[in-house]
């Protein structure tokens, strides 16, 4: 059942591969605020899974968050996601991420209880 409070943590290391460089968003080699965002939304979405319909997904629709502080190679980066209200389908949540000096992000993200199916043949259409 969908509830205030459901949720989860992601974590990642910061390599290369989810870089600023890389991601094309900077140039530094410091954790990229998608690769954060993206962190954030991986941790909302599996917050809620194990409790959607069966047939059932959630889709991020809006994110509205603020990069505090870099990350460099090597650091171990958490995102949490914490649902914060259910208004219907619409699923919203209170995000933060942390390296091991402290929080390099937070804000809010909204997610969208969606069939997969019919949110898959809209694609098609």
């Amino acid at each position: 059942m969908l509830k205030e409070g459901l949720s989860y943590t992601s974590k990642t290391d910061v390599s290369l591969t989810n870089c600023a460089v890389t991601a094309g968003s900077g140039d530094l080699e410091v954790f990229a605020t998608p690769a954060m965002v993206a962190l954030m939304e991986n941790a909302a979405m599996k917050a809620v899974a194990e409790v959607l319909p069966e047939g059932a997904t959630t889709v991020g629709a809006e994110m509205n968050v603020t990069h505090i502080k870099p990350s460099g190679i090597g650091a171990k980066v958490s995102a949490t996601a914490t649902l914060t209200a259910v208004e219907g389908r619409k699923l919203t949540f209170a995000v933060g991420a942390s390296d091991e000096g402290g929080v390099i992000g937070e804000g809010v993200h909204i997610r969208y209880v969606v069939d997969r199916a019919r949110f898959m043949n809209k694609i098609d259409n």
